[in-house]
């Protein structure tokens, strides 16, 4: 059984940093593209960052641009998210994702909501 378990959210101030992990059990995806999304309250889901299948390619939201950084390693079978210069907008619920299909690019349409595997979030509270 596939699962994402996503990791190191928690609550920081504004100007401050997080890590987030997700490792991926079940299978390697090592052939697949990964991604993060978030959820603020009373928002839609929305795409923050995506990483191709061989990392060489990574997408983000023009919001999140120059403060986010995501990365991989495949043999540890993990997807990182380093998020610095929070902002309180920043607030949300954090989803990882994984590619159903084999070397997608990464970008926001490469995950659909059936056709990837989604963890089931860790919560991020940047505070004023």
């Amino acid at each position: 059984q596939v699962q994402l378990v996503e990791s190191g959210g928690g609550l920081v101030q504004a100007g401050g940093s997080l890590r987030l992990s997700c490792a991926a059990s079940g299978r390697t995806f090592s052939s697949n593209a990964m991604g993060w999304f978030r959820q603020a309250p009373g928002k839609e889901r929305e795409f923050v960052a995506g990483i191709s299948w061989s990392g060489a390619a990574t997408y983000y939201i023009d919001s999140v641009k120059g403060r986010f950084t995501i990365s991989r390693d495949n043999a540890k079978n993990t997807v990182y998210l380093q998020m610095n210069s929070l902002k309180p907008e920043d607030t949300a619920v954090y989803y990882c994702a994984a590619d159903r299909g084999s070397f997608g690019r990464g970008s926001r349409d490469t995950f659909g909501a059936a056709q990837s595997y989604w963890g089931q979030g860790t919560q991020v509270t940047v505070s004023s």
